[in-house]
């Protein structure tokens, strides 16, 4: 799934936000996983164009992502060619709600943005531009 492309990105990187639900009765655990991430894994997440990834969790479970990148969907394709998040896709799969066993990151319900703060300022100042 490509990134959304609404006139809100900033040229140089995509804003790509989505939703998943963690299983309530995983939450902790999956804190825990997350809290030390393997190094190998952060390593492909970065050399595969996933920069300024955050992930925040809903005492009720739901997940949200953060990620700013060139090119969403080949982010995710190089990340799924890699030996790392085969076998991290494999671990985390039981963690999740509403997959259908599929890897999370073949379930992201990808949202559309409609409001950024830089951007519109930078919209702002263009128009205002004019004016003087």
């Amino acid at each position: 799934m490509a990134a959304p492309t609404n006139g809100l990105q900033a040229p140089s990187k995509a804003r790509v936000c989505f939703t998943l639900r963690v299983r309530p009765d995983r939450l902790d655990e999956y804190r825990e996983r997350h809290a030390a991430v393997w190094p190998d894994m952060l390593e492909a997440l970065a050399a595969t164009g996933w920069s300024n990834y955050s992930l925040f969790l809903a005492e009720d479970g739901l997940l949200v992502g953060y990620l700013e990148t060139d090119d969403f969907d080949a982010a995710r394709a190089a990340m799924a060619e890699t030996d790392v998040n085969t076998r991290w896709q494999a671990e985390m799969a039981p963690f999740f709600e509403g997959t259908d066993g599929a890897n999370a990151d073949d379930s992201f319900n990808v949202l559309t943005e409609v409001f950024n703060l830089e951007t519109q300022l930078a919209q702002a100042e263009g128009e205002g531009a004019g004016n003087e």
